[in-house]
């Protein structure tokens, strides 16, 4: 494989869920799904103070001693997983990627496959992530009716074929620590595009996010995703990329380490419904 151009900035379109215009909304997220696969979101139901909470409850878990942490190793998808244990980009020479995660898994059938910190070990640390979990779940419903009215389709369109009623959506707090260096041959999290359907991303504004939105193009042209207060980033995963016959976009991305500690949360969505193809 080439070796990757150098990252360039790049400007993503903000989209407003409060917007009282859901049709020119509608219309910005499908500009933004075909050209970026990656687009902002505001009004979406998480305020700072709440983000600062979550942050907050997320560095604690990550500063536990390691045993601590590995009492709660990842079975069935939902737990712990230690640094280096993943590696997105299979093609990758690296041992893993260095980052530790903690899964959460759908919250309405399966809460007892979850796997949840004492609450003497730490006070409102399972309230507050499941608070999360729905706030994001919420986020995400409100952004697939915008979806559906992109592709020329009824807002309610997942919810009439049964696609959310029973939504397998995942969260992740991921913890990236600062001293891993910088460099190109390091990735915080390795090149790849989500397997769901949309993923919605906290991040507490260290930078390092960055998109090819040419997988196949030699060399790769990597641009960085900047912060945006208050915003949540949003991306096209695999599924949704499939059932537009590829109209809309699943983009390759990468965390890249910058020296700085950085934490993120990500809520993924995979919707358990009739398979959908459009080709609008």
């Amino acid at each position: 494989m080439a070796a990757a151009a150098t990252a360039t900035p790049l400007s993503l379109p903000i989209i407003d869920l409060s917007s009282p215009d859901r049709i020119s909304t509608a219309n910005s997220i499908r500009q933004a799904c075909i050209e970026h696969g990656f687009f902002y979101i505001v009004n979406h139901g998480l305020d700072n103070e709440f983000v600062r909470e979550v942050f907050d409850h997320s560095a604690k878990f990550f500063s536990l001693p390691l045993q601590h942490k590995m009492n709660l190793a990842r079975k069935e998808y939902r737990g712990y997983s230690p640094l280096y244990a993943e590696k997105l980009d299979p093609t990758s020479l690296s041992k893993g990627d260095p980052k530790e995660s903690y899964y959460v898994g759908p919250l309405a059938d399966t809460a007892s496959l979850n796997q949840w910190p004492s609450e003497e070990l730490l006070p409102n640390w399972r309230p507050t992530m499941e608070s999360l979990y729905w706030k994001e779940l919420g986020a995400g419903k409100e952004l697939l009716s915008l979806i559906a009215l992109s592709l020329n389709l009824d807002e309610d369109y997942f919810e009439k074929i049964g696609a959310i009623r029973k939504p397998s959506a995942f969260l992740r707090l991921l913890h990236y620590p600062g001293e891993m260096g910088s460099g190109e041959e390091i990735c915080g999290a390795s090149a790849h595009s989500d397997y769901g359907m949309i993923t919605l991303l906290v991040t507490d504004g260290v930078p390092g996010l960055q998109i090819c939105k040419d997988k196949f193009k030699q060399p790769q042209v990597w641009e960085d995703v900047a912060h945006v207060e208050g915003a949540l980033i949003v991306n096209i995963g695999d599924l949704m990329e499939r059932w537009t016959n590829c109209i809309y976009r699943s983009t390759l991305h990468r965390v890249m380490p910058t020296g700085k500690e950085r934490y993120s949360v990500i809520i993924s969505s995979v919707l358990l419904g009739p398979a959908l193809r459009v080709s609008s």
